[in-house]
């Protein structure tokens, strides 16, 4: 008899696991389709259902959706909110792509909350991630964003010194025209 509960108590895991799989992509299919309301109502199903399963990977995903959802509605806390739960999985996990796609949204969640400070942690743990894994592309557009976080609140001299810093990347690939563009920029915010 015992044997016949595991079995159904395993079956009904594979059934939570398997209609939390199907939530999440009918989700996705229905953001896809412009079907927001629709979308949120999947994500969060299957949000549960992957709480039930004790599936940290599948929190982690669902919870990024419902916060692409909340932003896309300008409900940038809710957003916010839901983006740190998944972090906090993709952390223990040491998700690095998974951190960096994270981070940024996080930064322009908090840019939107004019929360400037945090928006700056936000973007330079990513250019340390880039760093890490010697990823110079990476670094140079997150460094490009944090100027213009930079310029957005009134710190003229860090977004010129950003700039210097971008040029000197360029620089150090034998980038010149990037490197006198960005030059260029830094000497435009010096003004």
């Amino acid at each position: 008899m015992s044997d016949e509960r595991t079995k159904g108590q395993a079956d009904t895991k594979a059934e939570t696991e398997d209609s939390a799989q199907a939530d999440f992509k009918k989700g996705k299919e229905l953001r896809g389709a412009g079907d927001l309301a629709g979308a949120a109502a999947c994500f969060h199903n299957a949000l549960v259902g992957f709480e039930q399963k004790g599936n940290d990977r599948g929190v982690a995903n669902a919870s990024d959706q419902l916060g692409d959802l909340c932003v896309s509605r300008n409900e940038h806390a809710k957003g916010l909110d839901h983006y740190l739960r998944a972090y906090g999985i993709c952390d223990r996990e040491n998700d690095m792509f998974s951190l960096v796609a994270l981070q940024k949204k996080m930064a322009a969640a908090r840019k939107s909350l004019k929360q400037y400070d945090e928006a700056v942690k936000s973007y330079l743990e990513v250019i340390d991630i880039y760093a890490e894994h010697k990823n110079p592309a990476g670094t140079v557009a997150a460094m490009e964003e944090l100027a213009a976080l930079y310029l957005e609140m009134d710190r003229a001299q860090k977004a010129a010194d950003t700039y210097r810093t971008i040029a000197s990347i360029h620089r150090n690939f034998s980038h010149s025209l990037q490197e006198q563009e960005f030059l260029a920029r830094a000497a435009e915010v010096d003004k």
